[in-house]
């Protein structure tokens, strides 16, 4: 290896981790016109499918940096995600299946009327190199095979953060220093050790292994047969010696339909293995995938192994508390792949902070708007670890229920024959079974969970509020609660023009970087009130009336009902597209009203 060579790099912007947290940054901060370097010590963008559900939260905020084409042109769409299946092989018997990811015709209208967007199913190994190639096009510099060493400073707020880093390649180690630096450096984040961040740890569930699968299973999937991306596999009537200590049961998990496939394979609950008691030949490995398969005439290659520890992890706090160093994605909350709110997470931190970053590099924000980027997020990574953690746990019911947590064989063997059993006991174990298939349904349809992120913190602004926020409904994870109280998502209603044209969302009319401001019939004054603050203040404020014969026509009457504001009141939106404040009705001091409420937001 190379001796070091102290030399130095400077840049605004350091960001350590090019995964969906890291590389959506960079793509969130260039549309701010910010640049920077990314540094990640991988060699190149994922090489296994890891992360692949995108839900609508996630692609909202990359519709707003016109990234959600280039995503759904290669994304499996949300038709092929419409099932969640319980089976003896792919082939082969199936116990019981649920609509999922907006398909069961209960929910399936309260998730046409979330978002203009649609859950897809996009692989981390598809979606990163969108992702960097947006940012390295948009003037990032980006360079794999480089690894974060060290970290120091800053000395004071404000001050320079110096970290060492090492090119893997050479070996050379050199210096770069910035003014921020971004820790979305995954799991293992060097970030996080380095500035200390205390971490909130709950025991673990245990190993994982995944096997990526070349197996071309079209004839078992299609015409409609088993159509669905997650497949629950076991073999409930196995004797214990014939299964794996590592292939219990697995989730086979479509990546490209349908002649890619992840074996996720999970040991039996409890067991207390190491890393070793995963390990098998390859041979070991696609004997079991064939089990699962189920169909001899089915030729697989096992292309990849991996393991991994399920998490129960989340930060304290997201910032290093001197605003010049900040973590986000799975550095600060690490959790099971359920409900699939991975990267979706990762991208909603990227967003929310992006803004409030550039705001304050370009002094329209005083430094303290940062310190809402922990406030706000912090919180709702404890939801989703919990959330995911509690997905995995809802599973164990109907495990119960078939017998296959008994270790005596004979009682498996007798709880299995109550299936068949025409009278009161079979009548109960299949009650229980059905009971525990729905339970599980919080995994599929979690539009609540997924939508209903409430944001209090000072850059949310709460004197002119009379009442608290709607109350989240008991079945927080399902219902997604709509409401344009501040610190709540921007509610999403199609509009159209007076001669009808093309159909756009409220959704697309906020975001672009700027705060938006919505107004209807009567509320001239806080368009104009808009015009006089933006020049004022020099920040970006968009400013729409919807309407009879205004801007933008309510054609479905949505917005008035979603709005809770009269149709001369206004609806502040942050560049996130959170709400900011809101007023009722008209007032007299519009625009000087306004001003003291994006002053407070923004720290001036």
């Amino acid at each position: 290896m190379a001796e070091p060579v102290e030399d130095v790099v400077k840049t605004d912007l350091l960001i350590v981790g090019a995964g969906p947290a890291g590389a959506s940054l960079a793509c969130f901060l260039a549309a701010h016109r910010k640049r920077g370097i990314i540094i990640a010590a991988a060699p190149g963008t994922a090489e296994t499918p890891r992360a692949h559900i995108t839900n609508m939260a996630g692609l909202e905020c990359l519709r707003d940096i016109n990234l959600e084409e280039p995503c759904l042109r290669l994304a499996t769409p949300s038709s092929n995600m419409r099932h969640t299946r319980w089976c003896k092989s792919m082939a082969g018997e199936e116990y019981g299946r649920v609509h999922s990811w907006g398909h069961d015709p209960w929910y399936k209208g309260a998730y046409e009327a979330a978002s203009p967007c649609q859950h897809v199913d996009l692989p981390q190994t598809l979606l990163e190199p969108i992702l960097t190639r947006q940012a390295v096009n948009a003037g990032w510099t980006l360079r794999f095979n480089t690894k974060l060493v060290s970290l120091s400073g800053p000395d004071g707020k404000g001050g320079i953060v110096t970290c060492e880093v090492q090119d893997e390649v050479t070996g050379r180690k050199y210096k770069i220093q910035s003014q921020y630096v971004f820790g979305c450096d995954g799991a293992r984040s060097q970030v996080v050790r380095e500035i200390g961040l205390p971490l909130i740890k709950k025991p673990g569930q245990g190993l994982a292994l995944n096997v990526l699968v070349k197996a071309d299973l079209t004839h078992l999937v299609e015409p409609d047969l088993r159509v669905g991306n997650l497949h629950w596999v076991f073999r409930p009537d196995e004797p214990t010696k014939e299964s794996p200590p590592w292939g219990w049961a697995a989730v086979v998990r479509m990546v490209k339909p349908w002649n890619e496939w992840m074996f996720i394979f999970l040991p039996r609950p409890g067991m207390d293995l190491r890393g070793e008691d995963m390990d098998a030949s390859e041979e070991g490995y696609l004997k079991r995938v064939k089990q699962f398969i189920g169909d001899d005439s089915v030729k697989a290659e096992v292309v990849h192994t991996s393991k991994w520890w399920i998490n129960e992890i989340v930060a304290e706090r997201y910032d290093d508390e001197g605003q010049n160093v900040f973590c986000l994605g799975d550095a600060v909350h690490r959790h099971p792949p359920f409900n699939g709110l991975g990267s979706n997470t990762c991208i909603q931190d990227a967003y929310n902070l992006a803004w409030k970053v550039a705001y304050v590099m370009e002094h329209r924000a005083g430094r303290e708007l940062l310190s809402s980027y922990s406030v706000e997020r912090q919180p709702v990574g404890v939801d989703i670890i919990t959330r995911a953690n509690q997905g995995l746990r809802d599973h164990i019911p109907w495990q119960q229920a078939l017998g296959m947590l008994e270790e005596d064989e004979d009682k498996r063997a007798e709880i299995l024959a109550e299936f068949d059993d025409l009278g009161e006991k079979g009548r109960k174990r299949r009650q229980l079974f059905q009971k525990a298939i729905e339970g599980t349904t919080t995994e599929f349809h979690g539009l609540g969970i997924e939508m209903n992120q409430m944001y209090t913190s000072d850059a949310v602004y709460l004197d002119d509020e009379t009442g608290p926020p709607p109350a989240l409904p008991e079945d927080r994870v399902r219902t997604h609660v709509v409401t344009t109280y501040p610190g709540r998502r921007l509610p999403h209603v199609w509009l159209n023009t007076r001669v009808p044209s093309f159909k756009l969302s409220t959704i697309d009319l906020a975001g672009h970087q700027k705060f938006c401001l919505f107004t209807g019939p009567g509320g001239q004054k806080w368009k104009e009130a808009a015009k006089i603050v933006e020049e004022k203040l020099s920040v970006g404020i968009l400013a729409y009336s919807i309407g009879w014969k205004q801007d933008y026509e309510d054609v479905y009457f949505d917005w008035a009902r979603k709005r809770e504001v009269e149709e001369d009141g206004c609806v502040l939106v942050r560049p996130d597209r959170f709400v900011a404040w809101r007023s009722k009705t008209l007032i007299p001091d519009a625009a000087e009203r306004l001003e003291d409420v994006l002053r407070k937001i923004l720290w001036r």
